[in-house]
């Protein structure tokens, strides 16, 4: 990749076969997509130029990406089932699960990958962001429910490296690198969902600059367990006195266990697991009830849990966006790998079933044939590729736009690397969820009745996978989000800045021609709805309708976006006729003429200026 503030664009090295590998035939991921996105398409190498980097290689990023399959594979992948089958309890106020969630925990700390991406001088690898994005989704491919306590411990230490003090780094971000606490992130309540101006946890200030804590929150994944020496609670809540509203709230770290002056684990906080919520999926990830100061426990003979302030008061939301905003990248990247294990699954299932014959010729005597022959099932295998490999794009694109903006010689590449990212996260988070979920069902769909079954491993990534439309954001918040604000930062740069990328790949696909100038051709008639629906919804008059468009716009924002990354894919694919590449020009092939059509369908009624969903009176619902 030249600039990934430009357009993303294969590199000066002609595409060509990774080295061999047994891991090819991995049903976790594919390790020959995962090579192309990385070097062929998003030039990784030229990322490894750079100073922050210098000291890593392509023999470097490629041991790591071995290390990441050979342990996914040999620690996250097996229990998984178990873990589904088995799902933590509370038993005497405290959490029992399996212990192959606490073994492969410890072996991915003890590999140093929760510190791939950052700094040496905390211990950190500095690894460039999108390499350690595609050598995760090996473990949430292999096991979603385990990888959540990592992928939460991250984003937690990245918060408090950013907005932390060097004590608080020392204390708290160290032992979770090494592995030995864990971390979570705590901002709904039982009133409070996706709302967090309603939040009324309230953290009172102590005269020795300390706060205790007092309130409910819900819904904590990793919220309690016995996984690590600590847990590390990074809570939102309000102070006493602060102004209304989401303006009011300040951050606050507070572990489960205090710390002895010497940094060794002390007595217990008043923070009290109250109960365990079982989900549907990601049942090996604990979700919890947990309460801040109800005086189960009173340290220095005080009630409230005891925190410490983390950035600016009052400027908790800020922080905690931080990790909210990479979140919802990895829940993202964790959709995708959903995606794509059921994917590989279904294909390997459909190449070795046999069952009926061809359309054409039923001969009753022949043999029955692989389901793979059959068109339907075609159509759902070219379908689930298309969604999972372009969802796998989409997030390893948004993490090379991380590095650009942290790493980028041009200050404004790095500028125009942050813009963009911030306008294709609500995308990241909900496409990958919401179409590899459906990629998910129609994994179910090709194992026939035996997808309906625990005997396959599909049933249970659809029921995993179908919590990621709620994680980090629903839907429609994303969709709000989008269109009530990332589209028009900066008086609409941001949206411009997009599109301009957009057309760099349409003008690439009109000099290549053929096909790929037809692409292009569909690209920019969609690119051209987007912008005059756009305009048309922040102009005078138009907002009123953006709640009700919000869904419809981040649905028909998405596929757009996966059109542009399906055509810059297909052209870094060059002339290469061999199988891997001739299947990444057919899945294009497949995306704009199956899915680039139901932009208009997606936009048409709020084109319309369409009033149904507004006009709707509750009383006929």
């Amino acid at each position: 990749m030249t600039s990934a503030t430009s357009t993303p664009q294969q590199s000066s090295r002609a595409p060509g076969p990774s080295r061999a590998r047994a891991s090819d035939g991995s049903t976790l991921v594919s390790r020959r997509d995962l090579d192309f996105l990385l070097h062929d398409w998003l030039g990784t190498g030229e990322l490894l130029s750079r100073e922050r980097y210098a000291e890593h290689d392509r023999e470097t990023v490629d041991d790591v990406l071995d290390l990441s399959e050979a342990l996914a594979t040999r620690w996250f992948a097996p229990h998984n089932r178990a873990a589904d089958l088995n799902e933590p309890r509370m038993v005497d106020g405290r959490v029992e699960m399996i212990p192959e969630v606490g073994e492969a925990l410890r072996a991915f700390g003890e590999s140093d990958l929760i510190s791939a991406t950052m700094d040496a001088e905390v211990g950190g690898l500095q690894l460039p962001r999108v390499v350690a994005t595609a050598c995760f989704s090996w473990f949430q491919a292999a096991n979603i429910g385990t990888s959540a306590y990592a992928m939460l411990t991250r984003g937690n230490a990245n918060l408090l490296l950013a907005h932390g003090t060097p004590g608080q780094i020392d204390t708290w971000v160290r032992p979770m690198l090494a592995g030995r606490f864990l971390g979570t992130m705590c901002l709904s309540e039982p009133d409070a969902g996706s709302s967090l101006a309603d939040i009324t946890t309230r953290a009172e200030p102590r005269p020795d600059g300390g706060y205790r804590l007092f309130g409910t929150k819900m819904w904590i994944s990793g919220g309690d367990h016995e996984l690590s020496e600590n847990i590390v609670h990074l809570v939102l809540a309000r102070v006493p006195g602060g102004p209304p509203g989401v303006k009011g709230l300040s951050l606050f770290l507070v572990p489960k266990y205090l710390l002895d002056p010497d940094g060794g684990i002390g007595g217990r906080n008043d923070v009290v697991l109250a109960g365990l919520n079982h989900k549907m999926g990601y049942r090996g990830t604990t979700n919890a009830v947990l309460n801040f100061g109800e005086g189960a426990h009173t340290p220095a003979g005080e009630p409230g849990a005891v925190g410490e302030l983390v950035g600016p008061l009052h400027g908790g939301l800020t922080c905690m966006f931080h990790m909210m905003n990479e979140a919802r990248i990895g829940v993202g990247s964790g959709a995708a790998a959903l995606g794509y294990t059921a994917y590989l699954k279904s294909l390997q299932y459909a190449r070795t079933r046999l069952q009926g014959r061809p359309f054409a010729d039923r001969d009753p005597s022949a043999p029955p044939v692989p389901i793979i022959h059959h068109p339907d099932v075609r159509r759902m295998l070219l379908t689930q590729k298309v969604w999972a490999e372009g969802s796998m794009a989409l997030v390893l694109y948004c993490a090379r736009l991380v590095d650009e903006r942290e790493t980028a010689p041009d200050p404004q590449a790095r500028r125009e690397a942050a813009t963009l990212l911030d306008v294709l996260t609500p995308i990241a988070k909900s496409w990958p969820s919401q179409w590899c979920t459906e990629a998910n069902s129609l994994a179910i769909q090709v194992h026939g009745g035996y997808g309906y079954t625990r005997d396959y491993d599909v049933e249970q990534h659809y029921r995993d996978n179908r919590l990621n439309p709620i994680h980090e954001g629903t839907h429609g918040i994303q969709g709000l989000d989008l269109l009530g604000r990332r589209v028009r930062a900066e008086g609409g740069a941001a949206l411009e800045l997009l599109l301009s990328r957009v057309a760099a790949t349409v003008a690439r696909a009109e000099e290549a021609g053929g096909e790929r100038a037809d692409f292009g051709r569909d690209l920019t008639a969609a690119v051209d709805r987007i912008r005059a629906v756009t305009a048309r919804l922040h102009s005078e008059g138009g907002r009123e309708a953006i709640p009700a468009a919000a869904t419809a716009y981040l649905e028909a924002f998405g596929h757009t976006v996966l059109a542009w990354l399906w055509l810059d894919v297909h052209l870094a694919t060059g002339e290469s006729g061999d199988a891997f590449h001739e299947g990444k020009r057919h899945a294009c092939r497949f995306f704009f003429r199956h899915e680039v059509p139901r932009v208009g369908a997606m936009l048409a009624p709020v084109e319309a200026g369409d009033d149904t969903i507004d006009r709707t009176d509750p009383a006929w619902l």
